[in-house]
């Protein structure tokens, strides 16, 4: 009965198997269906990934697991990810466990059987797709790098490290062998690899490159695959072109400078001419105003005073300039159609010039009146007198003037007007009304 159950048990696994073979899985179950164990290899979990890392696995050996339980965690380069298993089953065993590094897609890291299976009695198929020992892949790489090598070379140079120690080959290179202190090039460090060299031999190979650095065309030649020259034939070929060869470049002749244009004067702009007006004005009115204040209150205050504030009082609300530019705000009220209803008066900025001229001297003596010969005079043989002697001798003394003080602004042209309105107003208040210069 026992051996019955176990065939019936086998036949059905093995259509079970032929299903699944035909669904999509994940890296799952990639050994054929005959066999009760079955391999669990590394999955591929992107399109370029080729080998990754084992951090944990969830569950142990012996342990049963369902379709969607995370089996184990895979470390990348870029990601870290969990494998869920696609069918139910047992894990039968790990082959590679926790930590493991660098394990290749499609290689087997484990074991799994159906459910219900005895793990004990199974048996371990083979692995789908064995890889090759690490020990093994220089030792190929070397090979068919000797065997490529020993097609272009001749045999007696066919050695372990076939450093060429000709004086043709040392003549031809025209770097030295020397201690390599900068990190060498991945390609320089591939080829040491794929020819068996070790690291230190770097610094017995002559090198060509930039400040002593070794380069691809060094170690090629150094195992005799290219020509031993041609890293030096190289290096003096990219030493000349990397100057720029100036010895055919001809200096241009410097152009003549065109003859300079006469430059054409500029019209300098007329500068406006400003006018003078000139106005009379008597300090008589000031003079007895300041004897008053002097007796009523004992202050004496100066003509300076009497002017300036004058000038003040002058300065409201004169005519607006014509030639004056607009303000902002007069822009702005011309925009919105206030022009024309603003004031028309301004505040001007006019200070008086003040000019005092010497007293003049009059002469009252009156010119001599000669009369008619009279009748009686011819009788008595008199001669005819000047009249006017007696008052010319009592008329003769001298009428003085006061000092004549004339006040002056300078106004541009067409704002004669508002000049002459300023100083009418400070000869009004300098003359008639001095005392409301006081308060």
């Amino acid at each position: 009965m026992a051996s019955f159950a176990s065939v019936c048990r086998a036949s059905a696994r093995g259509a079970t198997q032929q299903l699944r073979n035909h669904a999509s899985r994940r890296a799952f179950h990639a050994s054929p269906a005959a066999l009760a164990a079955q391999n669990f290899n590394m999955p591929a979990l992107s399109p370029t990934m080729t080998e990754g890392n084992i951090a944990t696995w969830k569950i142990k050996e012996g342990d049963s697991f369902s379709a969607g339980d995370v089996l184990l965690e895979i470390e990348t380069d870029k990601a870290q990810m969990d494998v869920e298993a696609q069918d139910d089953g047992i894990l039968a065993k790990i082959l590679q466990g926790d930590g493991s590094k660098a394990v290749q897609v499609g290689t087997r890291i484990a074991v799994t059987a159906e459910p219900g299976d005895d793990v004990s009695s199974l048996s371990l198929p083979a692995e789908d797709n064995p890889a090759p020992k690490q020990t093994d892949a220089p030792k190929e790489q070397s090979k068919q790098g000797k065997k490529e090598g020993s097609e272009s070379v001749p045999k007696e140079e066919r050695t372990s490290k076939p450093a060429p120690k000709s004086t043709e080959s040392q003549s031809a290179s025209s770097g030295s062998a020397q201690k390599q202190t900068y990190p060498l090039y991945p390609s320089v460090q591939h080829l040491l690899k794929v020819n068996g060299l070790p690291k230190e031999e770097a610094d017995k190979i002559p090198a060509t490159g930039p400040n002593g650095r070794l380069l691809k065309g060094d170690v090629l030649a150094y195992v005799g695959q290219i020509q031993t020259s041609y890293p030096s034939e190289s290096a003096e070929r990219f030493k000349k072109l990397a100057h720029l060869d100036l010895s055919n470049i001809k200096v241009m002749q410097k152009k003549e400078a065109p003859a300079k244009k006469p430059e054409a004067t500029e019209a300098l702009p007329v500068e406006e001419l400003e006018v003078e007006i000139a106005l009379p004005i008597s300090f008589k009115a000031v003079m007895d105003c300041q004897k008053r204040v002097k007796e009523s209150i004992g202050v004496f205050l100066p003509l300076s005073t009497f002017i300036a504030r004058a000038t003040e009082l002058a300065n409201e609300d004169l005519p607006k300039s014509k030639s004056a530019k607009l303000s902002a705000d007069e822009l702005f009220d011309a925009v919105l159609g206030l022009d024309k209803v603003s004031s028309q008066y301004s505040r001007g900025h006019f200070v008086p010039q003040v000019t005092t001229l010497p007293p003049a001297t009059i002469s009252s003596a009156r010119a001599p009146i000669f009369r008619k010969p009279d009748v009686l005079d011819i009788l008595t043989a008199k001669k005819a007198s000047a009249r006017g002697s007696r008052a010319s001798a009592v008329g003769g003394a001298e009428a003085v003037v006061g000092p004549l003080n004339v006040f002056s602004v300078s106004v541009p042209k067409g704002d004669e007007k508002r000049g002459r309105l300023f100083l009418e107003r400070i000869r009004n208040v300098l003359e008639v009304e001095p005392g409301r210069l006081v308060v």
